[in-house]
């Protein structure tokens, strides 16, 4: 069984992992919204730049995970939150605003998933994503590297289903502008200065190392972790400060819902 969620360990570099979604809401074009959702909420992080964004709105945060949701209720207790599988989740009430700060990195379809949400919307209804745009950085292609050539191999399985690739920007522009929305889509690379190649894979624990990491035992979660700190650290040289940069791309799109 996969271990849940871990809250502090992915809150360790939350102001890190905020900027993409901060990025995100400055591009929102709602002066007002009534009802606000955060899908995949985590521990309530981009939750918190809605409620500051809306105040007056009614703002609920969905997510897989109850060690994150709960997390989410301490920090933001005027703030719903529901146990949810964005694959499937409805809203109650059509939102003005249906927000996923890196979510769908871990959902696959999104050839559907994105239209019904976009149908789920009010009426001048905005739906707002970021996702990891990473696969093709190092520090992906590493984790695969050794998760094929190592004695876990047969414990990890066929890494290309751990997570779908994207679609290009232009797919995703004609997937939701042919609805009649209104489209724009963006890239950008972060460049996050981290103070180690532990670090580096540290943040990765959290995130993207978790389905490679899920099925092994604890001592060959141990020696994949050694394999893996030793070729970032090769991946990511310090500069003259002793820090390394890991670049991080995501991909932005905001898609408004015609009045």
């Amino acid at each position: 069984m996969r271990a849940d969620w871990n809250p502090a360990l992915y809150k360790q570099f939350e102001s890190e992992r905020t900027r993409p979604a901060r990025d995100l809401l400055a591009n929102v074009p709602l002066a007002e919204a009534a009802h606000v959702v955060d899908l995949g909420c985590g521990p309530g992080n981009s939750t918190e730049l809605l409620r500051q964004r809306f105040p007056e709105a009614s703002i609920l945060g969905t997510d897989s995970s109850e060690a994150m949701l709960e997390s989410a209720r301490q920090r933001l207790p005027d703030c719903r939150f529901e146990n949810s599988d964005v694959s499937e989740w409805q809203p109650a009430v059509p939102p003005d605003l249906v927000f996923a700060n890196a979510v769908f990195q871990w959902l696959p379809n999104h050839e559907q998933l994105l239209p019904r949400l976009m149908s789920t919307l009010a009426r001048g209804g905005v739906l707002a994503l970021q996702v990891p745009d990473n696969l093709d950085e190092p520090s992906h292609r590493l984790m695969r590297d050794v998760a094929t050539e190592g004695p876990w191999a047969d414990a990890i399985g066929d890494v290309s289903r751990l997570r779908a690739a994207l679609l290009s920007p232009s797919e995703y522009y004609d997937l939701i502008a042919r609805s009649g929305a209104q489209v724009e889509i963006w890239r950008t690379t972060y460049q996050h200065p981290m103070n180690s190649p532990a670090a580096i894979v540290d943040w990765l624990k959290a995130t993207g190392l978790r389905p490679f990491l899920d099925p092994l035992s604890d001592q060959q979660r141990d020696e994949f972790l050694i394999e893996y700190q030793a070729r970032v650290a090769r991946a990511y040289p310090a500069q003259v400060d002793g820090r390394s940069l890991l670049a991080f791309p995501r991909l932005f799109l905001i898609a408004c819902r015609a009045p």
